[in-house]
């Protein structure tokens, strides 16, 4: 017999996660499966809601028809939304549903800024490059580009996913109101030349030193590797480095930036710490995979879930579905077919069933080669019949295919090609809908919360 819940959910990242959450708080008994570990974790941990308008939206005419990449980052991106073209996500469900999604993010997760403006802050990232988001962790605050106080950018020898002098020369090519300067220290004791972001955050969180293994004190493990540490404080060590790396810059600094790894449990104690050592205020750099801050929302995210008693069924991805045959009306789907551990499947069954898998990275959306495809459902994905219409000349250009998706009605029902309802039980939300490219955009999360949370209320009141 089939597991029974009111509402199913297929996808296990921002958008899933939040259209469980909004269907559990809507009253549903809901259940989230996902094929893979979420993509938070890989994640910036910025929420963006759109930082570069699509060259053919916007209210300024003269941009109309330029490639992203050529007009500037946008200050307030619900100027923007209004104009946006037909199946553009955000225009499917509407303004007022990218607010309410907002306002459930910040009302369910701690540590973030930005809900007191609906204009973008600009945050500097790990390359130096500066991106347009509508909320950030807060321990970024004091990184923001728009603030004119001179920085320095500190990275670590042993963590080569930061290059603090390139990020600031990146920077200081960028136009930024103030000076920048990079320095890179030796971080304290002696870890392994591939050591994870999230040690050096473990490290600092506990401030301990690491020495080779026979060394004195408790040991720690680190991808089976033994690691003994040393007594004095990590954090103490590595201040005192960079205070002479300070004496020796060309910068004097009013705050100093580290990549996002300044602990994950208890970040902000970190940070306080350090500042408090330096003398100035410190801030978190966001950077690429593993990352803390990805981590940290995904934390956040599931404790959420816990507290709902939403049920999670993580590693075991939709295989096949049972549906109605319609009668004349949009068919219904009646169960989905899970794949479990053992190598079998369970059938599962709602009243409701959400889509959020992701896009082609995630591959949401599969594509061959004279076809694009909507693995589960085989839902109707819109595509130019010959492939060389789905990329660009440009290698930079705007290539259609960063756009396929799923195509749905303002109910984030999916469609199939003549425009009807595929089943009248089903929505989609974050990448697996078509009609936006979230990468040049700079939409991708902001999308992720509206459509999930507008998909998970409305899964809600059907029940």
């Amino acid at each position: 017999m089939a597991i029974e819940s009111d509402v199913v959910v297929s996808g296990g990242g921002l958008a899933g996660i939040t259209a469980a959450l909004a269907a559990a708080d809507g009253g549903a008994k809901t259940r989230l499966v996902t094929a893979n570990q979420s993509t938070l974790r890989q994640a910036s941990g910025l929420i963006d809601v759109m930082g570069y308008p699509p060259g053919d939206a916007g209210p300024d005419a003269s941009q109309r028809g330029t490639p992203i990449r050529d007009q500037g980052p946008i200050a307030d991106p619900f100027e923007h939304l209004a104009d946006l073209p037909e199946g553009h996500p955000y225009e499917r469900v509407g303004v007022d549903a990218v607010r309410e999604g907002l306002a459930a993010f910040d009302e369910l997760v701690e540590g973030y800024a930005g809900d007191h403006t609906d204009r973008n802050a600009l945050v500097p990232t790990h390359g130096g490059a500066i991106k347009p988001t509508a909320r950030y962790p807060v321990h970024s605050a004091d990184g923001l580009a728009s603030d004119d106080r001179d920085a320095l950018l500190v990275g670590f020898e042993a963590l080569t996913d930061f290059d603090a002098p390139l990020a600031a020369e990146h920077l200081q090519a960028a136009g930024v109101p103030f000076d920048v300067e990079g320095v890179t220290v030796s971080f304290p004791g002696e870890l392994r030349a591939d050591a994870k972001a999230t040690r050096f955050a473990d490290l600092l969180e506990t401030d301990e030193i690491p020495a080779a293994k026979g060394g004195k004190g408790g040991g720690n493990s680190d991808g089976g590797v033994v690691h003994r540490t040393r007594t004095g404080s990590c954090r103490a060590k590595l201040v005192e480095r960079i205070a002479d790396a300070i004496d020796d810059a060309d910068v004097a600094p009013e705050r100093v930036g580290f990549p996002a790894v300044l602990g994950e449990d208890r970040p902000s104690a970190v940070r306080i710490d350090l500042s408090d050592r330096l003398g100035v205020p410190v801030f978190e750099v966001p950077t690429g995979p593993p990352s803390l801050p990805g981590i940290r929302l995904e934390n956040q995210l599931h404790h959420a879930l816990e507290e709902r008693e939403v049920w999670l069924a993580d590693g075991q991805p939709v295989v096949d579905f049972e549906a109605s045959d319609g009668s004349g009306a949009p068919r219904r789907v009646e169960e989905l077919l899970v794949e479990t551990p053992g190598g079998g499947t369970t059938p599962v069954a709602a009243e409701q069933y959400i889509l959020a898998t992701g896009g082609l990275v995630g591959r949401g959306i599969d594509s061959e080669r004279g076809s694009v495809r909507e693995p589960i459902f085989d839902c109707h994905v819109p595509h130019p019949e010959d492939r060389y219409d789905w990329f660009a000349d440009d290698a930079f250009g705007d290539h259609p295919f960063a756009a396929f998706g799923v195509h749905v009605d303002r109910e984030l029902r999916p469609l199939d090609a003549d425009d009807a309802v595929e089943f009248a039980n089903l929505r989609a939300a974050g990448s697996v809908l078509g009609g936006h490219d979230f990468a040049a955009e700079k939409s991708g999360s902001g999308v992720s919360i509206a459509t999930g949370h507008a998909a998970g209320t409305a899964a809600a009141e059907e029940i």
